[in-house]
């Protein structure tokens, strides 16, 4: 199992107070420790405003912000956890998806989900259309994306959905990764995001299950892909640890037995936000010590 590390970015209120300079300059070299530790990826969040409630507070944007990591970096991948598909046209997010990848030399995975912060759709005036549509949305966005990110000769992909459409629409660069950018859906609906996982993801992301969760939603995924014919072993199952868990924020026996637990199920990889490497380097050491102890895979 791997270990990701989201960089702080003032979502969960991290960098309250902080002067903008200041805190985008901590969010590089905290994923610049994130790579010298050995994790093997640095995530960002998607959202417009502080949780739980919007504050007048810094949250960086995630297309921008990630780009400007990824020169910054050298080696680790790169990716959301998850963007919100109704935020961004799908076409628009194919292309933003295919140039960061090219900046980041073939480093970017794209995370994606049907999103859920209603106080942000309304904000920017996406409206917060209720959640069987916004599913109908993320499916429509995914033959959308998938199309336009498909590797080979084709560069002109045409799909005509409820929701989303593109006719006749072009995306060069193509992702430069050789066998394609890889795509991650995240959320916890067995019903429709797990199938939506099976149909058109690499990964499928579990937002915030204990060990006991994922081990009870395992079967389950396995029989999404077998519905489709699928081999369930060709889906990676990764996990969010929510940063407010005191197994995961506090170093020492409790957080390596939380990731050998996780790790025994299969997980490919953790993906979780110290809130405390916004203020001290030790936090991500001592995250490294545990990922080590519990035997993750570490670069």
């Amino acid at each position: 199992m791997k270990l990701g590390v989201i960089a702080p970015q003032g979502w969960t209120g991290e960098y309250d107070g902080w002067e903008p300079e200041r805190a985008w300059s901590r969010t590089v070299a905290v994923a610049q420790q994130a790579e010298r530790i050995g994790a093997e990826s640095v995530w960002l969040f998607d959202h417009f405003h502080t949780v739980p409630r919007p504050t007048d507070e810094i949250t960086f944007e995630s297309f921008t912000a990630l780009s400007a990591l990824a020169a910054h970096t050298r080696r680790v991948r790169l990716g959301h956890v998850v963007i919100c598909n109704g935020f961004r046209n799908p076409a628009l997010t194919a292309k933003m998806a295919s140039t960061l990848d090219t900046i980041s030399g073939g480093r970017f995975e794209l995370g994606i989900g049907a999103g859920w912060k209603r106080d942000e759709w309304l904000a920017y005036g996406y409206g917060f259309p209720k959640t069987s549509v916004r599913l109908a949305m993320l499916h429509d966005a995914l033959e959308v994306i998938t199309r336009m990110l498909e590797p080979g000769r084709r560069i002109h992909a045409t799909y005509d959905g409820e929701h989303h459409a593109v006719t006749d629409a072009r995306n060069l660069p193509k992702p430069i990764q050789p066998t394609g950018m890889p795509i991650m859906v995240g959320g916890n609906g067995p019903n429709v995001t797990w199938r939506l996982a099976a149909r058109y993801a690499d990964e499928l992301n579990l937002d915030g299950l204990a060990p006991a969760e994922v081990a009870d939603a395992l079967p389950t995924i396995r029989a999404r892909c077998e519905e489709i014919g699928r081999d369930p072993h060709s889906l990676a199952v990764s996990v969010h640890v929510w940063w407010g868990a005191s197994e995961w924020s506090i170093t020492g026996p409790a957080r390596q037995e939380l990731l050998a637990a996780y790790a025994g199920l299969g997980v490919s990889r953790v993906i979780g936000l110290l809130q405390a490497s916004a203020d001290s380097d030790e936090a991500l050491d001592a995250l490294a010590a545990d990922a080590a102890a519990a035997g993750l895979e570490l670069a």
